[in-house]
């Protein structure tokens, strides 16, 4: 298990996204909004940031079956998985989806063999400008 207190938030969300990338689940201990701790195992299919500037984990959660969003910042400690996914997603329709109220997006573009690293320093970069 790792503490989130113990590694910069960059080291945290390269290694989420390296769990994305091999489509192993991680279980986190996370802290709702009223303050409770909850330990739950999920399934990343996307990471974005909100308008506030939070970086916000897309997942399955095991438990529910249900889509479910994660604040970063509220990850006390996660363990990533060896296994694999086992949660269906609900299917993407065709059209765009729009996008929720009050998330901002940022588009990046890197190359399919780009390591989290990169891709983690390209969305730092994109944010920033």
């Amino acid at each position: 298990m790792r503490h989130t207190n113990r590694e910069t938030s960059t080291t945290t969300l390269t290694r989420l996204i390296k769990a994305l990338d091999a489509k192993h689940p991680v279980t986190i201990t996370y802290v709702k909004a009223d303050g409770t701790t909850t330990v739950r195992t999920i399934e990343l299919y996307d990471v974005v940031v909100s308008a506030a500037g939070d970086i916000l984990l897309k997942a399955m959660d095991r438990e529910t079956g249900e889509s479910r969003s994660f604040r970063l910042d509220r990850i006390e400690s996660y363990s990533v998985h060896r296994s694999a996914y086992v949660v269906a997603r609900p299917a993407a329709d065709d059209k765009p989806a729009r996008p929720a109220r009050g998330l901002a997006t940022v588009t990046v573009l890197y190359p399919v063999d780009c390591p989290a690293v990169a891709r983690v320093q390209l969305l730092a970069d994109a944010l920033a400008a």
